[in-house]
């Protein structure tokens, strides 16, 4: 699974499984995919089929719903503040956070996560890729 993260200097492809950095595109530029939600103090949001993630301003800084917004979870109470989140389009266990400048990954849905061994540049987007 590839990540994509875009950053005050560019995007930066990354290697989830093997946690790494691949390459970096300093003109490049994330544009996530708005997701229609209404959450108070919603700060970005993320879904795959019926699963959607939500970063909020607030503590714990996740929310997430697996009947597409209906009922929520708070979830993510070990995380700094966030500031962006995928969930992979093929596998809605996999998910994405990005903090200031540090990445989280989560591969049960949001209940454990583990950081990623080094820091990027202040995170603006993420998302995730097959390939």
């Amino acid at each position: 699974m590839i990540a994509l993260v875009g950053t005050v200097d560019g995007v930066f492809r990354i290697d989830v499984d093997l946690e790494e950095v691949i390459d970096a595109d300093p003109a490049g530029r994330l544009s996530p995919a708005a997701v229609d939600i209404s959450l108070p103090r919603l700060v970005a949001a993320a879904s795959s089929g019926s699963t959607v993630v939500a970063v909020v301003d607030a503590r714990p800084p996740l929310a997430v719903s697996h009947d597409a917004g209906a009922t929520w979870t708070e979830a993510g109470g070990g995380l700094p503040k966030g500031r962006a989140v995928a969930v992979a389009e093929d596998n809605p266990d996999l998910v994405l956070y990005g903090a200031r400048n540090r990445l989280y990954l989560s591969r049960d849905g949001g209940r454990f996560w583990s950081a990623l061994p080094f820091e990027v540049p202040e995170i603006e987007a993420v998302e995730l890729s097959a390939a």
